[in-house]
């Protein structure tokens, strides 16, 4: 590799103010978000939200937990190509794939303190092991998050360490200089757990809805469903990881890899083509192509979201479509919007307690939801800005990236 190659891969902090006017307007959002989150714990779930005895999961895991964790899924995708497939040239989207993912596993983490009544007693789940319910998929998917959420954080630390060895601080620099040595020889063990964390828990928030019986209607409820959590997860994870990097590089003007986020693209197409694969032919084999064409809402919800899994990589089908970043940008986004429906779908819409129950988001539930993503992306940026997380130099004034075919 050239001299040029090297610099231009080498992450490197981002630099300049971090209260900008963008950041400033996010930063109110994620305080109104923090007073909606002090209302929650304040005065308990029936006040703050419109959950009930029907509907006990809402938006808070739907979309936080539950969507959230499969775009928080890039690191997962991004190390089954870099270490699982050998396609070591990707290795410059790691560092930012794991700190989106690890931002995201902790803002789904803090969604369920929220979630749950007795929020004070969750410190009991992972250490009163001879309580456990071994038989409960909840506890599996539980303790994995959990414990997948500090392997993301401990992935990362080398960044954390390399930013350290130049700091002014005498203790700062001596740490980081014993744990940076460690930590890429320890690396490897825990890349082996990211790998293995993920697979389970992603699996098994699809069998979570399995044990709802004919309440889920049949167009989603299938064996197969842990399974299409898993594959759908993935592309999703490769999807954010070029949203990323797509928006990474116009908002903080570095210049986008192009070559690796094109070769991103061509990777969603054969994890598209076995959703595809495995969803309509779950749908042929349990006979339920009339159900899908019956055109109420479920059909139609279910059509939306199949033809945006079509959509993607229709969009992505030639090296000249992979090559344009604004079209693969729409494509990614068009395969987040389909991965989300559908699981929006399986945990909301197709879910039927009853007759005699419904929900619809509070306005408190929204104002957490979007003040948790909003500090999400406050603790992205400022990360990003003062330590080594993205690659590729400040380049010459252009043209955003988003805007360009």
């Amino acid at each position: 590799m050239s001299a040029h190659a090297d610099v231009r891969h080498a992450p490197g902090p981002v630099g300049g103010a971090f209260f900008t006017p963008g950041v400033k307007i996010v930063a109110v959002v994620a305080g109104i978000g923090a007073l909606a989150i002090v209302y929650r714990l304040a005065f308990g779930l029936g006040a703050a939200t419109n959950l009930n005895d029907g509907y006990p999961w809402g938006l808070w895991i739907a979309f936080d937990v539950v969507t959230g964790t499969a775009l928080a899924c890039g690191g997962y995708a991004m190390a089954l190509l870099v270490y699982i497939l050998n396609k070591g040239q990707y290795h410059p989207l790691v560092r930012p794939a794991l700190l989106t993912s690890a931002f995201g596993y902790t803002i789904a983490g803090v969604s369920v303190v929220l979630d749950v009544g007795r929020y004070w007693l969750l410190w009991k789940v992972p250490l009163y092991f001879w309580h456990w319910n071994l038989n409960s998929v909840l506890l599996e998917v539980a303790l994995c998050i959990m414990a997948y959420t500090m392997v993301l954080w401990i992935e990362l630390s080398p960044a954390f360490f390399e930013r350290g060895v130049t700091a002014e601080t005498p203790w700062i620099r001596r740490v980081s200089e014993r744990g940076l040595p460690f930590m890429k020889k320890a690396l490897v063990w825990v890349i082996a757990l990211g790998l293995l964390l993920p697979t389970m828990h992603q699996s098994s928030l699809g069998s979570l809805l399995l044990l709802a019986g004919p309440r889920l209607h049949e167009l989603w409820n299938t064996p197969l469903l842990p399974l299409l959590f898993l594959v759908s997860c993935v592309g999703m994870g490769y999807a954010a990881v070029v949203m990323e990097g797509a928006l990474a590089s116009s908002v903080l003007k570095r210049r986008p890899e192009r070559e690796m986020l094109a070769g991103l693209g061509q990777a969603i197409l054969p994890v598209l083509g076995l959703y595809l694969v495995l969803r309509l032919g779950d749908l042929v084999w349990r006979g339920q192509l009339g159900a899908l064409f019956a055109f109420d809402l479920y059909s139609v919800l279910s059509l939306i979201e199949i033809g945006l899994f079509i959509a993607a990589p229709l969009m992505l089908a030639t090296e000249r479509q992979r090559a344009d970043m604004g079209n693969l940008f729409r494509a990614a986004m068009v395969l987040v919007l389909g991965g989300a429906l559908y699981r929006f779908d399986v945990y909301l819409v197709a879910f039927n307690p009853g007759a005699h129950w419904s929900y619809f988001p509070s306005v408190g539930e929204t104002l957490v939801t979007a003040g948790l993503v909003s500090l999400e992306v406050l603790g992205y940026v400022m990360i990003v800005k003062y330590f080594p997380i993205l690659t590729g130099r400040a380049p010459e004034a252009r043209a955003p990236i988003l805007a360009r075919t």
